[in-house]
């Protein structure tokens, strides 16, 4: 996927946070934050399905009860998050 450079205004501690991170990890900064917006975002959601998928391909019955347990998941994890 194309990378656009941005620019964002963040708490400086955050910042430095993702910064440890990125060192301890051995990744770049960019990554780490890349990284968690996809976990908040839920894009990775999607991918864990096209690769299951790809490797052992669904009944529409099976896609649509994983599609279901999907949404479900993500709406547990939105109520934990507001709560």
């Amino acid at each position: 996927m194309a990378r656009k450079k941005t620019t964002v205004y963040i708490d400086e501690e955050l910042l430095r946070a993702a910064k440890i991170e990125a060192a301890r990890s051995d990744r770049s900064d960019s990554d780490v934050i890349e990284a968690a917006l996809r976990n908040l975002l839920q894009l990775d959601v999607a991918d864990r399905v096209w690769a299951r998928n790809s490797a052992q391909p669904l009944s529409a019955d099976d896609a649509l009860a994983l599609a279901y347990a999907e949404l479900d998941a993500v709406r547990k994890t939105r109520r934990k998050r507001a709560s």
